[in-house]
This record gives structure tokens, sequence and C-alpha cells, in this order.
């Protein structure tokens, strides 16, 4: 699912619990109500993005626990869900809470019909009554500022007409590789017009979605609109922000000795061993263990040697490495075979140990 932004009325340096969420919601709530609703309030004070999936696996839940839980606390005025045109979950706003708002309380009198007073407990643990009109009422949703305006015949052909647009909209064509249709092109002017996305930010969303498999607009769409919400301005930084969630590059990164974020070379080595080589993660682990056994150095270009031998030989399994390496063995076993005696080989025969003058040439 879409990574989720998160929000509130008010921000505060750390995460807090309100007084009014201990007195009046905890004893309703069930323990993964209660986890989920304290994960938001920790989540929103780091200012980090996650998604219904990384809930749910934290806590050993299904994803339809964490949304029942999420829709619960919506009922109860604790927050609101925001959705996207296709009905997914893309926000989630954290309302301010007031002492006397639990609804909780209020079930009872919503099955009486019209009931002018209601009670309600106070923080303080007095009751207090006050009309059915002062009856506070939920936190209004904020107007989305991604939403997606309908676009007239007359603004696309505007948009059209700009010097910049005709280079963006071949390059985009370029990648999708078929003509773009009048809705292609609406998102693209939405990617400009409401996102505020650059010429360079939108070449390279459209090459990211592409790269992943994925031409459709609508999945472009979500994506930037998840790009937008984290504050992503340039490419580089939406490269940062899809490392940052890559567990895939981190583990190769890890196998072969490295803690820092890949530079762009070295993704472009990963992104080679996975996308055009097609290894599996146990194949590239196997030849980032040989580098480091091997070298200190120049880890990713010995590594792509070995990957890209492993290649041109066809391995698909560790079993094909073993069979290679078994052949290796054999090889060097073997006896040479004496040579003739003629006039070219009465001078002394050098020998050398190719493997060695590899790994002194990438050392250095």
């Amino acid at each position: 699912m879409a990574r989720l932004a998160i929000y509130k009325d008010n921000y505060i340096e750390s995460t807090a619990v309100s007084n009014c969420f201990i007195d009046e919601y905890m004893k309703d709530a069930n323990d993964a109500q209660l986890k989920i609703y304290l994960y938001l309030l920790r989540m929103i004070h780091a200012n980090l993005s996650f998604s219904v999936s990384d809930i749910a696996d934290k806590f050993n839940h299904t994803e339809k626990d964490v949304l029942r839980a999420l829709r619960y606390w919506e009922k109860h005025k604790l927050l609101t869900l925001d959705y996207d045109g296709d009905k997914n979950l893309v926000g989630i706003h954290l309302c301010e809470l007031n002492p006397g708002e639990n609804t909780a309380g209020h079930a009872a009198a919503e099955l009486a019909p019209a009931p002018t007073v209601m009670t309600a407990a106070g923080s303080d643990g007095s009751v207090r009554s006050f009309s059915a009109a002062s009856t506070p009422q939920p936190c209004a949703p904020e107007p989305d500022p991604y939403a997606k305006p309908t676009y007239t015949t007359d603004q696309l052909r505007d948009f059209k007409e700009q010097e910049s647009t005709a280079q963006l909209l071949f390059v985009a064509q370029v990648y999708v590789g078929r003509p773009l249709t009048a809705s292609d092109m609406k998102t693209i002017l939405y990617f400009s017009d409401v996102l505020r996305f650059s010429d360079d930010l939108i070449d390279y969303l459209i090459q990211y979605c592409v790269d992943r498999g994925k031409k459709d607009f609508r999945y472009m769409e979500k994506v930037a609109v998840s790009w937008a919400q984290q504050g992503i301005t340039t490419p580089r930084q939406a490269q940062k922000a899809a490392l940052k969630y890559d567990k895939s590059v981190y583990a190769i990164m890890n196998e072969l000795g490295k803690s820092s974020a890949p530079t762009s070379k070295e993704l472009e080595y990963i992104n080679r061993w996975t996308g055009e080589y097609g290894f599996s993660q146990d194949i590239i682990f196997e030849a980032c263990e040989r580098t480091v056994l091997a070298v200190d150095k120049h880890r990713f270009e010995y590594a792509e040697g070995i990957l890209s031998s492993w290649r041109q030989e066809n391995v698909r399994h560790k079993s094909d490495i073993r069979r290679i390496d078994e052949q290796h063995q054999k090889q060097k076993a073997a006896p040479r075979s004496a040579a003739p005696n003629n006039r070219f080989n009465q001078f002394k025969q050098n020998t050398y140990d190719f493997e060695e003058l590899e790994k002194e040439l990438i050392s250095n």
C-alpha cells in the first residue's frame, strides 16, 4: 500500500499523550487500537512517513486490523482519514483533543430518538450536561492540497503550447513506449500545476516508475503525491527517499561492508545485478562474500566481475555456482601437456596466476 502522510493541528517536540486521551478514551479501546494510536503519536513527533503495512508488521497485526483500528478512532473523532480518488488511504489527520468529546458515552443516546441533552465525563471525573446543539463537532477535514483538478481542453492546450512541454511529453512517450492519451497529458499537467514538480523531477518520476515495470499514469500519480507529501522537489531527493525504503539495496550494501547510503554509481551496479542480470539475492550475497574475502578496495567493481562472469555461465541457482567451482578446480588440478620442442619454445616460458593479477589490478 502507499506511504502515508500524517499531520495534526498542533505540533510539539516530544511524544506526549493527552490527559484527555488517558481519562476518556483508553478504557474503551482494545490492545490493537491503543498501540496504533500511540504509534501515530510517535510517528508524527518523529516527522516520519510510514504505511499501513509498516504498522501491521511492527505489531504483528493484519492490514485489516490496522484499518479497523484507524476507523475506530475516526468514529470517536480522534482523527480523520484522507483518501485519494481511488479510495486509497493517503493521509491521517490527528484532531486536537478536548475534554468531554468522547463519543463512546453517546452510543446509547444515539439509539434514542433525537435527544436534546447528553452527558459526558469530564477530565476531572465530574459529569456535566450540555444540549445536543452544543455538542462538540469533529474537526473538519482540511481541503486536500493534492486534489487533482478536472482540466479542460483549453487548459491542456495551453499546457502543450508551453516551450518546455513538448520535450517533456516526448520523453514521457518514449519511456512508456506508446502515444500519450489526453488523460496521460492531464496527469503530467497535474504534476506541474498542483504538485509544482520541475520538468527534471517529472522526467525522473516517469523513469522511476517505468524502471519498476509501472507504466500506468494512475500509479505514477500515487507516487507523485507521496513525494509531494514528503517535500521532495528534486530527483536527488526522490532517489534518496526511494532508497530509504528499499531494504534489498541496503542488504547488499551491508554484505559488501558498506554502512552509508549508496552513491549513484554503486546504485547503478546494484540495479544492474538485480534488474539486467536478474540475479536473486542469495546469488548476489554469495558474490559479495567472495568479494569481501578477496579485496578491501573497489569491491563493487570486483563483485561486478564475478556476477558478470556468472551471467555468462548462465548461473541461476547456487548449485550452478558449485558446478562452476568444481570445473575450475578440475582445470587447475589437470596436468599441463608438454609443449613440442621446437625453435619457437626454446626460450624460458613464463607462468602467471591470473587470479592474483586480477586482485592486484583491482586493489590498486
